[in-house]
């Protein structure tokens, strides 16, 4: 059965990456767009360039700290009113580059804890509510693969960010079950961004190739998509198996 299409889309982390490469391809399809981060001046900047390159569609942008709840209550269905809805949510912000646990690094580590794990909850809080008033919407959780193991170094805190996302993610879908809202788990790999600088291995795309295959993967609106899907599905099923010295070494 063919998916609506989601007119209006909020896209958190907007500013660089994968969510301002999100919202260029979703201008390119004449989607209306409400885009946040912390960094106005780089939101100013892709606003002004969507709309010369595609002056039909609404661009709507503002500042959120998703470590403040409260900003994110309230600025949520503000930009929904500008806009005239949300029909999809996709709760990108988050941060990396942690430190190896007992190392000194506490401080970073319990930062991306409380952003990427914290931070996504006042966001689906905000978007679900919402949704609910609605009676419709979609939910994009991004998530990463590195939440299929416990991950070692300076991933160790991130990949538990992002297992507690799953989690998170899947529990909103079991509530909304039978309802007109739809919820996804996006599970990107190795994809060229700032968050994975210095990581390249021999399965990193460039970032193009990685947001064509992240919008259509949340175009389809599955339950989980791992992105790309090869060859991170079937690897993120050895990862699942693989006894922990040897995926140290791999990893």
């Amino acid at each position: 059965m063919p998916r609506p299409v989601r007119q209006r889309i909020l896209i958190t982390g907007a500013s660089s990456g994968l969510g301002a490469g999100m919202a260029r391809r979703f201008a390119a399809q004449g989607r209306d767009l409400a885009l946040v981060a912390r960094r106005t001046h780089l939101l100013d900047q892709l606003r002004d360039e969507l709309l010369a390159a595609h002056p039909a569609i609404r661009v709507v942008t503002a500042a959120m700290d998703v470590d403040d709840p409260a900003a994110v209550a309230g600025g949520v269905p503000a930009l929904a009113a500008e806009l005239g809805g949300i029909d999809r949510f996709v709760a990108n912000a988050g941060i990396g580059n942690g430190r190896s646990v007992g190392t000194g690094g506490a401080a970073v580590n319990r930062a991306i804890l409380a952003t990427n794990v914290l931070g996504t909850h006042a966001q689906c809080e905000a978007a679900v509510q919402l949704f609910r008033t609605q009676g419709s919407g979609h939910l994009v959780v991004v998530s990463s693969v590195a939440s299929i193991r416990g991950m070692q170094g300076s991933r160790t805190a991130y990949g538990a960010s992002k297992a507690a996302l799953n989690a998170l993610a899947e529990g909103i879908r079991a509530d909304l079950l039978g309802t007109g809202i739809r919820v996804t788990t996006v599970l990107p790999g190795y994809i060229e961004t700032d968050i994975n600088a210095g990581r390249r291995g021999p399965f990193t795309v460039d970032l193009d190739t990685g947001v064509d295959a992240l919008v259509a993967a949340v175009e389809r609106e599955p339950v989980r998509a791992y992105v790309p899907e090869w060859p991170w599905r079937p690897v993120s099923a050895l990862l699942r198996v693989l006894p922990l010295p040897v995926l140290r070494r791999l990893a």
